[in-house]
């Protein structure tokens, strides 16, 4: 049987409670039986959810929102030190506890399986949970996106595993102490918080040794960067190595990725056997990150041939390369993807999707660091559409910078010898895309910004 409610973290107070890292331990610990309270910034489908498992939620922030009575307040990287309810927590002597700390205490006592890497966490995390779903192991799981099945981002489950989408943006994974590790590649992102290539590795080689005595890295053997942290880690005397890729020396190695429209089939070699089974999103991306899970499932002793076919039951997650509808012959697909690597798997995949159709991007840019860091390698990336537009960048958490706008990765794009036009009015897209698009193309909205709200307007253009 599961654990029950961590120390301390009986009444709860979670400032940010919509994001999707924080939901998910929210919701975790409502269905233990805590007696959960937050605030966000505005209403979402997300604090509904949380309210009928018991929560409550206020909208705003505001010091009146922390009862004098909460055991503790979680809290992201992303709250900043002024907001009203942290100043009000530091009054009253309530712990503040981050969120990586929250999600370590709900997988003590548990097999955990925590999944890193700069691109493909939560669709690899994702096909974790409904692969073991489907084998009625019940796992508890915290994703940092909704299923398209369960439609949810975490549950509380019976068994005894829990995966959970390890975030090394902020250095939170370090505080894991997972059975089975997966890094799907390590590259340098996330700015902010890194300066270097090597503080990357460092950050990664101190999740690899908190893996517990006898575990398992399961690791990528085609990625450069994961290749340099395996050598890095090859050496931990506790430690056992699994790789997979296409690579010869691969231990799990992927054989051949068969297009089938939105799908894939996958071939593996796994222990000298052939293994084939059916991922139901498109490109070799997602193949990969299938083949990650079904390694991972190998390290915890599930049998693999029940594994490969547990995976053809996902279905997909949330803005992960998802058909949004069809009309006039049109389909609209939504894309996460905001960094170049992710960028060009996503296009890439959509590419071999479209066949002889034409592939339509509007792409919003996340993050003026981000951008200024890889604004031309996004822009190379959308070389691979028919035509794109470009928003404004999406600011998110940042202050802009100076000089610092979508024109970056506009004039890289072009250089390429991309079709691409500039959109400073995002309003005008879904009659602009709409007015472009002819029977049988792909629109792709993509970016981790408010892009993904444009689909269902391009549709409702396309149909009238």
């Amino acid at each position: 049987m599961a654990p029950g409610i961590p120390a301390a973290m009986e009444r709860p107070h979670f400032i940010g409670i919509g994001g999707a890292g924080m939901s998910g331990i929210a919701k975790i610990l409502a269905q233990r039986g805590a007696a959960v309270a937050g605030s966000d910034a505005k209403e979402s489908p997300t604090a509904e959810a949380l309210r009928a498992l018991g929560a409550t939620v206020h909208i705003g922030h505001a010091a009146a929102h922390l009862a004098d009575d909460a055991s503790c307040v979680v809290v992201s990287s992303a709250i900043r030190a002024d907001n009203p309810e942290l100043v009000r927590a530091a009054g009253l002597d309530i712990p503040v506890v981050h969120r990586s700390d929250a999600l370590a205490a709900l997988m003590t006592g548990l097999r955990a399986i925590a999944v890193a890497g700069t691109h493909g966490k939560t669709t690899t995390t994702s096909m974790l949970a409904v692969a073991l779903s489907e084998l009625s192991l019940d796992p508890s799981y915290a994703i940092g996106g909704d299923l398209e099945g369960p439609g949810t981002n975490a549950t509380h489950g019976s068994g005894n595993i829990f995966v959970a989408e390890a975030d090394e943006s902020d250095r939170s994974f370090q505080k894991y102490d997972p059975e089975v590790a997966i890094v799907l590649n390590v590259e340098l992102d996330h700015h902010a918080n890194y300066a270097s290539m090597d503080e990357i590795y460092e950050s990664f080689e101190t999740f690899v040794g908190k893996v517990v005595p006898g575990g398992t890295l399961v690791i990528a053997a085609d990625q450069p960067g994961a290749v340099e942290l395996t050598r890095r880690v090859r050496d931990h005397s506790s430690l056992n190595v699994v790789t997979y890729g296409e690579s010869e020396t691969a231990d799990v190695r992927v054989h051949k990725v068969t297009p089938r429209g939105l799908t894939s089939e996958v071939t593996v070699v796994l222990n000298g056997k052939f293994l084939t089974f059916t991922v139901s999103v498109p490109g070799r991306h997602y193949a990969h990150n299938a083949v990650a899970a079904l390694a991972a499932g190998v390290a915890l002793g599930i049998p693999a041939h029940n594994l490969a076919s547990a995976l053809g039951k996902y279905t997909g997650v949330k803005r992960r390369l998802q058909l949004k509808g069809e009309a006039a012959g049109v389909q609209v697909i939504d894309s996460y993807a905001h960094h170049p690597t992710e960028m060009t798997a996503d296009l890439e995949a959509m590419r071999g999707a479209a066949a002889d159709a034409r592939l339509l991007v509007v792409f919003q840019p996340h993050l003026f660091s981000r951008t200024q860091e890889l604004g031309t390698e996004m822009g190379r990336a959308l070389a691979l559409a028919d035509a794109s537009v470009v928003l404004d960048i999406y600011p998110a958490r940042e202050d802009p910078i100076p000089g610092i706008t979508s024109t970056l990765i506009i004039d890289a794009a072009r250089a390429a010898g991309a079709d691409v036009a500039a959109a400073h009015d995002k309003a005008t897209i879904p009659e602009v895309i709409a007015g472009m698009a002819k029977p049988g193309d792909l629109v792709l909205t993509m970016g981790a910004g408010d892009v993904t709200d444009l689909g269902p307007q391009i549709l409702d253009h396309l149909s009238s």
